[in-house]
């Protein structure tokens, strides 16, 4: 199973915003699109930066209500980790997990192309997991 496939399920959509936009402007749009994270782009559309709540959370606890005014760039990650569509389900897995982070932009051609979290991961984990059960389940009922 590889990232691509995620995706072509779940759909490429990104939601993004500028570094200039403030805070409060991701806060909505965070809770609007009913999501944890969102990819800032720069001038040239390419990825400068993920803003994720925890992200907004620590400047409002650092700097109270007045953080809200802050603009995007000033909280945001800008090391950004990425993932290729080809990438094996499990070595994003092992990424999220060796680098503590919760959400990682799909790259495709040097453009982005979608977001995974680690709820996606999970999910078709699980499913994964439960199609192997059940493919074993019919297997033995069959022989005995």
């Amino acid at each position: 199973m590889i990232v691509e496939q995620i995706l072509n399920h779940k759909g490429h959509a990104v939601v993004t915003l500028k570094e200039d936009n403030t805070l409060r402007e991701a806060a909505q749009l965070l809770d609007e699109k009913k999501i944890g994270a969102v990819v800032a782009l720069g001038r040239d559309e390419q990825i400068i930066g993920v803003l994720s709540e925890r992200d907004i959370v620590r400047q409002v606890a650092r700097h109270g209500a007045e953080a809200l005014d802050m603009p995007v760039g000033s909280a945001m990650t800008r090391a950004v980790v990425t993932v290729y569509g080809e990438t094996p389900v499990d070595e994003a897995l092992q990424t999220m997990t060796d680098r503590r982070i919760r959400h990682l932009p799909v790259i495709q051609s040097g453009r982005l192309t979608g977001v995974i979290s680690i709820g996606d991961l999970v999910k078709w984990k699980i499913a994964e997991a439960q199609a192997e059960a059940d493919a074993m389940k019919s297997y033995l009922s069959v022989q005995y």
